[in-house]
């Protein structure tokens, strides 16, 4: 048994102060409060669950498209963990159907091989729609066909989330994929908002990466954007990066969903925690100036975003409260992929980040392991 002692802690709802937290062997929290025993270790600063990331394209060096591989893997989760990530969906944008097949070896290897954070997978593509491609390329864009069912259908990836062009894939096929147990994204789409209607219906419960690369709201058409927004069941996820999505715009989406269905997500490449400043995509390259990822071809190509960092920018440009931005990076990503995580309590995996008074991550733990220490 371990027992730090939080200066404050937040508990994924309240904040405590002077709180005693006990992981035990299995790197589960065992209790907390309480008396501390002797030798418990004081933690300066703030205590929190740790943050959940759905959208990981790379990170430490590795992009996974380039590499589908479980060194890559380990590379990506190091590198987030920097920044407070103890849960992430490494992500496949569109891609050949082989190297599908790879990603998601790799990541049932990962998972069995224990390699932190890892939880699932994000095929990202191939079924979405040219117009709105963004940066995906274009060749290996293609209707569903049973060799990717076969990958989605496998039970050894964790947590799955496919995202997917609404006009492009069949209702039908929609609904084989949810009771395949995959979490069905909308996004890098055409659609009008009566099809990505009939998608939600079906049972689609996500949109990627909102207001990016999909069909906007207009006065007498709400599009994705706009079905994204008042479809009240389903989850947005958000880069926070101010290039992908300005703070007014990000603030309409709170004001619009339902408190616990707006999740920040990075859509991080692999520069993050690295000190590269390009890499190949295909036959393009990208490159980073500040903190803007930009293709040879002239779109964004992903972010330079992490998640500690989405949690300063949600709160400083649009005025959240630290705990609903803290909610935003852990509990509800976590929600939305049935995954228990997000909150500190009996029970449950030691997944915590410590931060000090600036947001800045200190340590972070994952299953009750330090993996990160500044």
């Amino acid at each position: 048994m371990r027992t730090l002692i939080a200066e404050q802690l937040f508990d994924g709802e309240q904040f405590h102060r002077e709180t005693a937290l006990a992981i035990g062997d299995d790197g589960r929290i065992a209790s907390i409060g309480g008396p501390a025993p002797a030798g418990a270790e004081r933690v300066d600063g703030l205590l929190a669950p740790g943050l959940v990331d759905v959208q990981v394209n790379g990170g430490g060096g590795a992009l996974f498209n380039n590499d589908p591989s479980v060194n890559a893997l380990g590379k990506m989760s190091a590198a987030h963990a920097r920044y407070g990530t103890t849960g992430f969906l490494p992500t496949l944008i569109t891609d050949r159907v082989d190297v599908m097949q790879r990603a998601a070896d790799a990541v049932a290897a990962a998972l069995r091989e224990g390699v932190p954070g890892v939880i699932g997978v994000h095929f990202e593509g191939p079924h979405l729609s040219v117009p709105k491609k963004g940066t995906h390329e274009e060749q290996f864009i293609r209707a569903l066909t049973d060799e990717e069912l076969a990958i989605y259908a496998r039970d050894d990836l964790g947590v799955k989330v496919v995202t997917l062009a609404p006009e492009n894939v069949a209702l039908d096929d929609i609904r084989t994929l949810v009771s395949m147990g995959v979490r069905v994204c909308l996004g890098h789409s055409n659609a009008d908002g009566a099809t990505a209607a009939a998608a939600v219906a079906a049972g689609a419960t996500g949109f990627t990466h909102l207001y990016n690369a999909m069909s906007p709201l207009h006065s007498r058409e709400p599009g994705m954007v706009g079905t994204a927004l008042i479809s009240d069941g389903a989850w947005c996820g958000l880069i926070a990066d101010g290039h992908h999505v300005c703070a007014e715009a990000l603030t309409l989406a709170l004001k619009a969903k339902p408190r616990g269905k707006i999740m920040l997500v990075t859509d991080a490449m692999s520069l993050v925690g690295s000190d590269e400043t390009s890499f190949p995509l295909f036959d393009r390259v990208v490159t980073r100036q500040g903190d803007r990822l930009t293709s040879t071809t002239g779109e964004l190509a992903g972010s330079h975003l992490d998640m500690i960092s989405a949690v300063r920018n949600i709160r400083d440009w649009c005025g959240v409260e630290l705990a609903e931005a803290l909610r935003m990076a852990s509990l509800y990503p976590a929600q939305f992929l049935g995954a228990p995580a997000g909150r500190i309590d009996t029970g449950v995996a030691a997944d915590l980040i410590l931060l000090d008074e600036k947001l800045q991550v200190q340590k972070t733990w994952i299953g009750g392991r330090e993996v990160f220490s500044q």
